[in-house]
C-alpha cells in the first residue's frame, strides 16, 4: 500500500511539474520554436539535437499510459539546458511494445500502442536525417526504457557510417 501511495504522489508531481518549475526550459524545446527562431539558434551554436523516446504503454493500474513520454521530455530538457548547445526534438511516443496478433508483452493491456521494429527504426533514421539537414551536427537518441535500446543502437550505427 505504501508503494501505491508513493506512486500516486509521483504522478501528481509529474502532472504539476510545469507549475512547480520542473518542466523543461521552453527555449530548448524545438516544438515550441518558430522555424526562424530555430534557424537562429542553430546558427548561434545550438548544434546538438536530443531525440527523446518514450512510449505509450501500460505501467500497472496505478500509472498513466504516457509516463515514459513525460519523464523523457523532462530529462531531455534538463540535459539540453545543462549542455548549453542542445535542443530537444519532440518526444517519440510510439515504440515497439510487442506484437499485435497474438498480443505479446505490453500489448496484452489496453492503451498500449505499438509499432513494428522496422517502422520505429525508419522513424528514428528519418528524424535524425531531418535534423542533420537543418544544421544539427550531433544527434542523440535518449530512450526512456530498455525495450527498444537495440533498435536505437542499430540506427545509430547505420547513421554513424
Amino acid at each position: 500500500m505504501r508503494a501505491r501511495n508513493a506512486l500516486r504522489v509521483l504522478c501528481v508531481l509529474f502532472a504539476l511539474a510545469p507549475a512547480l518549475g520542473l518542466a523543461a526550459p521552453a527555449n530548448v524545446l524545438i516544438e515550441d520554436l518558430t522555424w526562424t527562431e530555430l534557424r537562429e539558434l542553430i546558427a548561434a551554436g545550438k548544434t546538438t539535437a536530443i531525440v527523446p523516446i518514450g512510449g505509450t504503454e501500460q505501467n500497472g493500474p496505478h500509472m498513466a499510459l504516457g509516463k515514459h513520454n513525460v519523464r523523457v521530455r523532462l530529462l531531455s530538457g534538463r540535459i539540453a539546458a545543462a549542455l548549453g548547445n542542445a535542443l530537444v526534438a519532440p518526444v517519440l511516443s510510439y515504440v515497439p511494445e510487442g506484437r499485435i496478433d497474438p498480443p505479446t508483452a505490453h500489448m496484452r493491456y489496453p492503451g498500449t500502442i505499438t509499432i513494428p521494429d522496422e517502422a520505429f527504426e525508419k522513424v528514428l533514421e528519418s528524424a535524425a536525417r531531418s535534423l542533420k539537414l537543418h544544421g544539427f551536427r550531433d544527434i542523440v537518441f535518449l530512450g526512456d526504457h530498455g525495450g527498444y535500446q537495440k533498435n536505437e543502437a542499430a540506427v545509430a550505427q547505420r547513421l554513424d557510417r
